[in-house]
């Protein structure tokens, strides 16, 4: 039998800009794996996306000679199984940062160079390794401005080009991409498939669509979730369907203003080194004040919170669209962030999870980020007393109320002077709109003058 490379599938699923594969290639024939690890099962939504990807990938391969082998269980007792069974020499991957991922792979690659396995890994996810941008006292960045601007003095390697041949040996081990059970058991998920077109030809076509149409005003426009000025891009970086390299050096070359998006992507970076220097951050506040802060524990709130039936149409409005699609924009994400965190006082932790369970896009690094920046215990984090009023960021940003009606069917009548506060608007107005505050549509579940009240006396036990 001839000696082959297994290349770990993970975060990965393209052919353009693949370093593991791309070298492993160079040696001879390749296996691409992709193992299901039972102690990293995605969310439903991610899981979904995971094979709809695997699916395009696997197709995209098979038109150049090859394919991807699936199996499932323990990752690590299943790695050493397909080594021995397949007797390969070597073991590629484009390395992950997810904490208990990252320590588990380090493991395993001592192990496998112990037994005398060539053990390559490579950057495949970010634009540079995330241990790269550091401080003169090789200490990490804790402000984004700083680490920015360190950043773009630094060069980024260009990406590879993509795989045009596939050279994979004639096995037949491993089971079927379906026996993965990556799909969620009830077909919840039929929104999302009119959405989301899988594959990184999908992702390129979906990039250069932005770049020619939206680029251009996207830093005027892009916190207005009805205007569809944002890239809708997440998705596809958060599985590595699309190469942030490649992203990266195309924005570079044309003549637009790319650096508000080129800006998004190193706060990417910055998040993961973040994660990287901090890896309990994932699950402790970074400002170790917020130990002691006191958290309201509400199970029925937060159930109201995740359903989209708080009485507040924009955080209403995000959350349902995140359930049928799995997306939510950015500045709604950040205004339900706040609901949760400074309105109903429940942990960032229980709201990460959520998020975790229902993005397409769940992604550890920016998650975490996201969360603890909003909740105010992170590193450069929004000031504890900045309390989104989600009326007025509605008012702002959804003036029509456009956003609100395609995603909160029972206020689709309301005018827009009212649909940002509904418990404002007249009785008429309601009835002739056909909403029953209570019965169609909820009350708010907590006044904003109070909860705000209440945050802040919270916030200035720990202050």
């Amino acid at each position: 039998m001839d000696k082959l490379t297994i290349v770990v599938l993970r975060d990965d699923l393209r052919l353009h800009d693949h370093p593991a594969l791309t070298h492993a290639l160079k040696k001879g024939p390749v296996l691409p794996l992709y193992i299901a690890d039972h102690g990293h099962t995605p969310g439903g939504a991610k899981g979904w996306w995971v094979h709809q990807n695997l699916k395009a990938l696997d197709a995209s391969m098979k038109q150049i000679g090859g394919r991807i082998w699936y199996d499932k269980g323990d990752y690590k007792e299943r790695l050493w199984e397909w080594v021995h069974q397949c007797g390969a020499d070597a073991v590629y991957w484009n390395r992950i940062y997810e904490p208990d991922t990252y320590e588990r792979d380090l493991v395993i690659a001592k192990e496998l160079h112990d037994k005398g396995i060539e053990v390559q890994t490579f950057e495949g996810s970010l634009l540079l390794p995330p241990w790269t941008i550091k401080k003169k006292d090789d200490t990490p960045y804790k402000v984004f401005t700083s680490f920015y601007n360190e950043f773009r003095k630094h060069e980024v390697p260009k990406p590879l080009p993509r795989i045009k041949e596939l050279s994979v040996p004639d096995q037949s081990w491993g089971i079927s991409l379906e026996g993965l059970g990556l799909l969620p058991d009830i077909n919840w998920y039929h929104v999302m498939e009119s959405m989301w077109e899988p594959g990184d030809k999908a992702a390129i076509k979906r990039f250069n669509s932005f770049t020619k149409n939206r680029l251009k005003t996207y830093e005027q426009r892009r916190d207005f979730p009805a205007n569809g000025s944002h890239s809708t891009l997440s998705p596809y970086l958060a599985l590595g369907v699309i190469s942030s390299r490649s992203m990266y050096h195309s924005l570079l070359k044309r003549s637009e203003p790319v650096e508000p998006f080129i800006r998004q992507l190193i706060w990417r970076e910055f998040s993961y080194s973040v994660l990287l220097h901090f890896p309990s951050s994932t699950e402790k506040p970074l400002n170790d004040k917020f130990d002691h802060f006191n958290w309201q524990a509400d199970d029925e709130a937060f159930i109201q919170w995740t359903k989209g039936k708080t009485g507040y149409p924009i955080v209403d409005a995000g959350m349902r669209e995140l359930w049928a699609t799995g997306f939510m924009h950015n500045r709604v994400r950040m205004i339900a962030a706040s609901f949760l965190t400074k309105h109903l006082l429940i942990t960032w932790q229980e709201g990460a999870k959520w998020f975790m369970d229902t993005l397409i896009d769940a992604d550890i690094a920016n998650n975490t980020m996201g969360w603890q920046w909003v909740a105010g215990s992170g590193l450069d984090s929004s000031p504890y007393f900045r309390i989104f009023n989600p009326t007025l960021q509605s008012e702002k940003f959804d003036t029509e109320g456009d956003y609100i009606k395609m995603w909160v069917a029972e206020l689709q009548d309301l005018p827009a002077k009212f649909i940002h506060e509904p418990s404002k608007a007249p009785k008429h107005v309601l009835d002739k709109a056909g909403v029953h505050l209570g019965t169609t549509y909820p009350e708010p579940i907590v006044d904003h003058k109070a909860a705000r009240e209440r945050a802040l006396a919270r916030y200035q036990k720990i202050k």
